[in-house]
């Protein structure tokens, strides 16, 4: 049928995040997208509009893939904020570890390049990341941890989850980035924990 689309839309969307997911929006040129897609200037522009709103229906497909992957981890119930740790960082060292994907992690790389986005594109990447902030310390909330415990490992553990993704976009090994995940991890073990009284002491006054 006439003017009916000759290709995946979906599939060209997943390939147009992966150029943004490996050289970052500065670098993720429209001869890099149309080469990556597979898909002319004419049919990139018609099907997703310009390379900022691209890039943000990218962002979104990214989201869709790993949140569902991230809220599952999170959902526990886990006996220990410290286990809320190392199930959220474990989704990240199994998408660093997947060979069909680039090494980091969309949402990292443009982080570091908000300056190059639109007001739309940089506030969305914010959001995702406030996103994960704020459902990481719900969980660990509900494995024990006290208010102000949850606020900072949930910071904490966003970070190192960033960390994740450019330590492997510079090399490093698997064995490293589980070191580093299960470092987190273990520095989040006393959240929640029950302070020991002293001894010979009969209780509050």
């Amino acid at each position: 049928m006439a003017g009916r689309k000759q290709f995946d839309v979906d599939e060209a969307l997943r390939r147009a995040m992966h150029v943004f997911w490996r050289w970052g929006y500065s670098e993720a040129s429209i001869d890099r997208l149309t080469e990556g897609t597979g898909l002319g200037r004419g049919s990139l522009y018609g099907t997703f509009g310009d390379k900022s709103a691209l890039f943000r229906k990218s962002l979104q497909r990214y989201a869709q893939t790993y949140q569902p992957l991230y809220e599952q981890a999170l959902s526990g119930p886990h006996p220990t904020p410290s286990a809320v740790v190392a199930a959220y960082l474990k989704v990240t060292l199994n998408r660093i570890a997947d060979p069909a994907v680039p090494d980091g992690c969309l949402l990292t790389v443009s982080a570091t390049q908000i300056p190059a986005l639109d007001a739309e594109g940089g506030a969305m990447v914010r959001a995702m990341i406030d996103g994960l902030r704020a459902r990481l310390e719900q969980a660990l909330l509900a494995a024990g941890a006290g208010e102000r415990e949850a606020a900072e490992l949930a910071l904490c553990t966003v970070a190192t989850n960033k960390s994740l993704a450019v330590l492997s976009r510079a090399g490093f090994s698997g064995e490293d980035l589980a070191t580093v995940a299960a470092a987190a991890a273990k520095n989040a073990e006393n959240a929640g924990a029950v302070p020991s009284r002293p001894a010979g002491s009969s209780g509050p006054r």
